[in-house]
């Protein structure tokens, strides 16, 4: 099968990392892939580039582009696209105009979010628009589901749910050795706690929410250190409030890394602390590792952790809620183990890649509707 997907660019994310791995499955089961990036290609693209998947750039400019759109369709007429799979709204309604007469057999869109940012309106309104030449849309959890049905963005009858999954392969169980590993590469004494963070520095992700909740676990336990393993936009905002908390020496900023894998290894603890997700990879990754976890209530998180069993669930914008719920595990770590050996079982049966390339194949195989 001849597929393209299109994104807004291969950069470093959650989305990102899901296409880059849905798209290396389907490379394996004998599919002829393409990927085609609105923007630049992004900082992930050579992965693809070594497996000999071509990966382009249309260079788009603000606004309206005609030469990004005809530089998009050429890209997908070359390749003989049978399938075309967008990713998120910009990416859909460019690709459903640029492949117009084209012959492509099968459109699908997947909403990776909650798409609840209030700036995206004209946005909305430009891939409502779109949906009529569109397949199947695609959410990563129930809730997003229920959530563009009720507002009126996605029909009914064309939202499917295809949780994201994750090479649960890839991630060994927290370990000892690598704990000692990681406290070395901080400079922390050994009985240091360590609490975990990954993701975008924006206004969704809601860091500058969690150092202040960490600001009351210190106070409490000081041997406790904060790791941030991600950047964005948002960085020096982030870093003043670590000064302003007098928290330099235990708030610990690693940037993008491409070790998530090991980092998670030498956790104790890991938290996200959204004010607005999808189905988040860095939750599934956090299960793989066996960590226990504390997540924001929103989005699909409540897919993901069951509160109790394999983790706890807090309001969201609520510091001293996600504090009280990081302290109750850091004082009960037989608890917290527990729950880190459940998310583990968990995602080995619900979260796999495999599983969702299954579900994918399935949906570009049924017939126009």
């Amino acid at each position: 099968m001849n597929i393209t997907h299109v994104v807004e660019n291969l950069n470093r994310g959650g989305l990102e990392r899901m296409v880059l791995e849905l798209v290396k499955i389907q490379h394996r089961q004998g599919h002829h892939c393409q990927v085609v990036c609105l923007f630049e290609p992004g900082t992930l693209a050579h992965e693809l580039d070594a497996l000999g998947i071509p990966v382009s750039g249309c260079h788009k400019r603000q606004g309206l582009d005609l030469r990004a759109l005809a530089q998009a369709r050429r890209m997908i007429s070359r390749h003989d696209t049978e399938v075309l799979h967008t990713h998120n709204a910009v990416a859909h309604y460019q690709a459903v105009i640029a492949s117009c007469g084209l012959g492509v057999r099968r459109i699908v869109n997947t909403r990776h979010g909650m798409g609840m940012n209030a700036r995206t309106v004209r946005r909305e309104w430009l891939y409502r628009r779109a949906l009529s030449r569109t397949d199947a849309v695609v959410t990563v959890c129930e809730a997003a589901r229920r959530d563009a049905v009720a507002r009126g963005i996605v029909p009914s009858m064309k939202a499917e749910v295809v949780p994201n999954g994750i090479q649960v392969e890839m991630f060994a169980p927290a370990s000892p050795d690598m704990r000692v590993r990681l406290l070395d590469a901080l400079q922390l004494p050994a009985h240091s706690t360590l609490i975990g963070n990954v993701g975008r520095f924006n206004w969704a992700k809601d860091q500058l929410g969690l150092i202040r909740a960490f600001g009351h676990i210190h106070a409490l336990r000081p041997e406790a250190s904060l790791v941030l393993i991600g950047d964005g936009e948002l960085r020096a905002e982030l870093e003043q409030a670590v000064r302003e908390e007098g928290l330099q020496r235990r708030v610990h900023f690693l940037g993008d890394r491409n070790d998530v894998h090991e980092l998670l290894r030498g956790l104790d603890l890991f938290v996200l602390s959204s004010v607005s997700e999808g189905y988040s990879m860095a939750l599934l990754e956090a299960c793989a590792a066996a960590l226990p976890i504390v997540a924001t209530d929103v989005g699909g998180n409540r897919e993901i952790v069951h509160d109790g069993y394999t983790g706890r669930l807090v309001p969201a914008g609520n510091p001293r809620a996600l504090a009280d719920a990081m302290l109750a595990f850091l004082q009960a770590p037989q608890k917290a183990n527990a729950c880190g050996l459940a998310a583990r079982e968990w995602v080995e049966r619900y979260g796999s890649l495999e599983m969702m390339a299954g579900r994918y194949a399935r949906l570009y195989q049924e017939t126009r509707r």
